[in-house]
Protein backbone atom coordinates (compact mmCIF):
# COMPACT_ATOMS: atom_id res chain seq x y z
CA UNK A 1 0.00 0.00 0.00
CA UNK A 2 2.89 2.35 0.60
CA UNK A 3 3.91 1.99 -3.03
CA UNK A 4 0.46 3.16 -4.10
CA UNK A 5 0.66 6.08 -1.70
CA UNK A 6 4.10 7.05 -2.97
CA UNK A 7 2.84 6.87 -6.56
CA UNK A 8 -0.14 9.09 -5.71
CA UNK A 9 2.15 11.61 -4.04
CA UNK A 10 4.43 11.73 -7.08
CA UNK A 11 1.48 12.15 -9.46
CA UNK A 12 0.06 14.99 -7.36
CA UNK A 13 3.50 16.62 -7.27
CA UNK A 14 3.78 16.33 -11.05
CA UNK A 15 0.27 17.74 -11.48
CA UNK A 16 1.21 20.84 -9.50
CA UNK A 17 4.09 21.40 -11.93
CA UNK A 18 1.69 21.01 -14.85
CA UNK A 19 -0.46 23.75 -13.32
CA UNK A 20 2.59 26.01 -12.94
CA UNK A 21 3.59 25.32 -16.55
CA UNK A 22 0.09 26.19 -17.72
CA UNK A 23 0.21 29.44 -15.76
CA UNK A 24 3.59 30.35 -17.26
CA UNK A 25 2.22 29.84 -20.77
CA UNK A 26 -0.12 32.77 -20.18
CA UNK A 27 2.89 35.08 -20.08
CA UNK A 28 3.75 34.41 -23.74
CA UNK A 29 1.51 35.44 -26.63
CA UNK A 30 -0.31 32.55 -28.32
CA UNK A 31 1.52 29.94 -26.22
CA UNK A 32 -1.74 28.40 -25.01
CA UNK A 33 -2.77 27.83 -28.61
CA UNK A 34 0.27 25.64 -29.25
CA UNK A 35 -0.03 21.86 -29.03
CA UNK A 36 1.64 21.87 -25.60
CA UNK A 37 -0.66 24.63 -24.38
CA UNK A 38 -3.75 22.80 -25.62
CA UNK A 39 -2.61 19.57 -23.95
CA UNK A 40 -1.97 21.33 -20.65
CA UNK A 41 -5.33 23.08 -20.95
CA UNK A 42 -7.15 19.77 -21.36
CA UNK A 43 -5.33 18.32 -18.36
CA UNK A 44 -5.38 21.32 -15.99
CA UNK A 45 -8.55 23.31 -16.76
CA UNK A 46 -11.03 20.78 -15.31
CA UNK A 47 -9.25 21.09 -11.96
CA UNK A 48 -8.90 24.89 -12.10
CA UNK A 49 -12.46 25.69 -13.17
CA UNK A 50 -14.15 25.12 -9.77
CA UNK A 51 -11.60 27.41 -8.13
CA UNK A 52 -12.28 30.14 -10.68
CA UNK A 53 -15.94 30.11 -9.64
CA UNK A 54 -15.07 30.92 -6.02
CA UNK A 55 -11.90 33.01 -6.27
CA UNK A 56 -12.53 36.26 -8.15
CA UNK A 57 -9.65 37.73 -10.17
CA UNK A 58 -7.91 40.82 -8.85
CA UNK A 59 -7.86 43.02 -11.91
CA UNK A 60 -5.91 41.07 -14.53
CA UNK A 61 -4.43 38.63 -12.00
CA UNK A 62 -6.11 35.25 -11.57
CA UNK A 63 -5.39 33.89 -8.10
CA UNK A 64 -7.35 30.67 -8.52
CA UNK A 65 -4.30 28.60 -9.64
CA UNK A 66 -2.51 29.56 -6.43
CA UNK A 67 -5.47 28.41 -4.35
CA UNK A 68 -5.69 25.24 -6.45
CA UNK A 69 -2.02 24.43 -5.82
CA UNK A 70 -2.45 25.05 -2.07
CA UNK A 71 -5.43 22.68 -2.00
CA UNK A 72 -3.45 20.10 -3.97
CA UNK A 73 -0.58 20.36 -1.47
CA UNK A 74 -3.02 19.92 1.41
CA UNK A 75 -4.38 16.83 -0.35
CA UNK A 76 -0.82 15.53 -0.71
CA UNK A 77 -0.37 15.97 3.05
CA UNK A 78 -3.57 14.02 3.63
CA UNK A 79 -2.52 11.22 1.30
CA UNK A 80 0.88 11.03 2.99
CA UNK A 81 -0.76 10.77 6.41
CA UNK A 82 -3.29 8.23 5.16
CA UNK A 83 -0.61 5.93 3.77
CA UNK A 84 1.84 6.57 6.61
CA UNK A 85 4.42 8.29 4.41
CA UNK A 86 5.23 11.20 6.67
Amino acid sequence: MQTLGALLLQLMYLYSFLIIGYILLSWFPNARESSLGQFLGRVVEPYLEPFRRFVPPLGMIDLSPIVAIIVLNLARTGVAALFGLT
